[in-house]
């Protein structure tokens, strides 16, 4: 006969409701425990022995059921109110690790769809306690649980692994864009193409002019930036470059929100608002677009977007910056954004340049306001830069972006091993809950 048997928790614990308001709880001495990882303090306690604490109402709020977390504690310990604690009868036939354990991994499908509700979507003790549990004997129990604290003290030393490769490949790519922006990434291309004077294609002086030119040619109304200053210049760059601002070398300008009143059209037009979540990978992802009628993209047809154009992102994720598809040209931009269209410059290059932590730095420090951070149009036209000569511009790009390739290869066999790691731990856990 089998050694296993099946309970429901209500006939083998005591079910008991929190009672400290966490906002008004007194710190002191003894853990609180709330619903997130991190325990509070407080000057009194509830409970004194083993216990697993479950949240009562969802992690997500707004109607979705969800737990992020199942707690085990022990000792003194206070309990908020929008908890429950869930104590053995008997520690001879329960051991509370592990039934902490089984709940934590198996919350998602013997927890969660106990959750009721429309807006505050919660879970009833009542329910707890009808929840079956697979109940081994005590000693394998007891087994199981310190196998379970073993694997996740390896997971936890996994991932912080994990972590620490993730940093160190985002660390490489700004190393790599701070070695083009300073010059070293092509410095043997310089040996082997000197400065050519008057020559914009090698050097940044005559690109400059060019630029200038065709950006009269425009009827530009926009001012020139002013030049930078020899005693601000951050740092030597190579002969035949030239310190520039944004502003200097293309035209930037802002996007348009939706006038009061207004609302996305909820059928497909030839019309695409893009908005700061659209923007993502250098470019614009085009799965979850919004449109606008054609009568309202009238109104907005000064704060399109064209292809080839730069997007800089001037609220939220304050800096993001990338290239407008050919698919999206023409296209509405949201206000919460700037545009810029460069002359003559490579908008990679461009992409790239912006993208490296010099300018990022200017970018952030430029934010204000504290409610709601945002970045003024003036600030990225006054951000600076060094500008190489178009034919380094290029190969500039193609160094990058071949050095960056081999990132993004590390970057996702990162991902393949996490992934892989975490599989393998559920798989161990899922096995270990199953009668042998």
């Amino acid at each position: 006969m089998s050694e296993w048997k099946k309970v429901k928790i209500g006939d083998v614990c005591k079910i008991v409701k929190g009672t400290t308001g966490i906002a008004s709880a007194v710190p002191g001495e003894f853990p609180l425990v709330v619903t997130a990882v991190e325990r509070k303090t407080c000057s009194t306690y509830q409970f004194d022995c083993e216990a697993v604490c479950i949240p009562l109402v969802s992690s997500s709020g707004h109607g979705k059921k969800s737990l992020n977390n199942v707690h085990y504690q022990s000792g003194k310990f206070a309990l908020g109110t929008i908890l429950c604690a869930v104590i053995p009868n008997n520690p001879e036939e329960l051991d509370a690790r592990y039934l902490h354990q089984y709940l934590q991994f198996y919350k998602d499908t013997v927890l969660v769809p106990l959750m009721k509700g429309a807006a505050n979507v919660s879970l009833s003790m009542k329910d707890i306690a009808g929840v079956s549990i697979p109940l081994p004997p005590i000693q394998r129990q007891r087994k199981l649980a310190g196998m379970f604290v073993m694997l996740q003290q390896k997971q936890k030393e996994l991932f912080a692994e994990f972590e620490k490769q993730t940093e160190y490949a985002k660390q490489l790519r700004q190393n790599i864009l701070q070695e083009a922006i300073d010059g070293k990434l092509t410095a043997d291309w310089r040996k082997q193409h000197p400065v050519q004077k008057g020559n914009p294609d090698y050097d940044a002086e005559a690109l400059f002019e060019k630029i200038q030119a065709e950006k009269l040619e425009t009827k530009s109304t926009k001012k020139t930036v002013a030049p930078i200053a020899k005693d601000e210049i951050p740092f030597e760059i190579p002969i035949g470059w030239k310190w520039v601002q944004l502003g200097n070398i293309g035209i930037i300008s802002g996007g348009k929100r939706l006038p009061a009143g207004e609302s996305f059209s909820v059928n497909p037009t030839e019309h695409i608002y893009i908005r700061i979540k659209d923007m993502k990978n250098d470019s614009v992802e085009l799965h979850d677009l919004k449109y606008i009628s054609d009568s309202l993209a009238e109104k907005l047809k000064r704060y399109c977007i064209y292809k080839d154009e730069l997007y800089i992102t001037i609220a939220g994720t304050i800096g993001q910056v990338g290239i407008i598809p050919d698919s999206l040209d023409g296209m509405n931009l949201t206000e919460n954004s700037s545009k810029m269209k460069p002359f003559v410059v490579s908008n990679v290059f461009l992409k790239y340049f912006i993208k490296s932590s010099y300018v990022q730095t200017q970018l952030k420090n430029a934010v204000y306001g504290m409610a709601l951070p945002k970045l003024a149009l003036k600030r990225i036209e006054t951000a600076s830069l060094p500008l190489p000569p178009l034919a380094e511009q290029k190969e500039i790009v193609a160094r990058v972006e071949q050095r960056l390739q081999t990132i993004t290869q590390l970057e996702t066999q990162i991902a393949t091993r996490e992934t892989t790691t975490k599989q393998l731990m559920q798989s161990i856990l899922k096995d270990a809950f199953e009668e042998k």
